[in-house]
């Protein structure tokens, strides 16, 4: 078994990182070869070549370690399913937050907090507002306008364009 995946001098030129940071990685636990050789050499699968290049990916988006680490940490503990999270999670860094996009939406990666509000709830909101306000109506006709050019013919536009 040996003989299979991929070797640490081959996986740094894969993904761009130095053989200091890729020891230093395996040694701290931050992300561990799938096998070792007999001779204690690391071997990389090439899901563990996938989490290095994303973790690779966080660092040159001005991600530090420590803020990586935590965010796995936390992942873990709110996927408690998801075993490595930088080989099974799509994530997205904006300014100082990392987001895990995922079918229901988007979330903060160390707070957990919900990032994408659906719109049709917002919709449904602002509509039983409407019905309970009557004191301007003026108002609600230009927001219904709005709304209907923006989350409603919008996309129609996009798709027809």
């Amino acid at each position: 078994m040996a003989e299979h995946g991929f070797s640490s001098r081959q996986v740094c030129r894969i993904t761009g990182l130095t053989a200091r940071q890729l020891r230093y990685w395996q040694q701290t636990g931050l992300l561990s070869p799938s096998e070792l050789t007999a001779g204690g050499h690391a071997r990389y699968s090439f899901t563990d070549l996938i989490a290095l290049k994303s973790a690779r990916r966080l660092l040159d988006a001005g991600v530090s370690l420590q803020r990586i680490r935590k965010c796995l940490a936390s992942l873990t503990r709110f996927l408690p399913t998801t075993e490595t999270p930088l080989r099974e999670l799509s994530l997205v860094v904006t300014g100082d937050v990392i987001l895990v996009l995922h079918s229901a939406g988007a979330f903060d990666a160390i707070s957990g907090q919900e990032w994408v509000l659906p719109v049709a709830d917002i919709l449904q909101e602002i509509e039983a507002l409407r019905d309970t306000d009557t004191t301007l109506p003026l108002q609600w006709e230009l927001f219904e306008e709005n709304i209907e050019e923006d989350f409603v013919e919008g996309p129609h536009r996009l798709n027809q364009g």
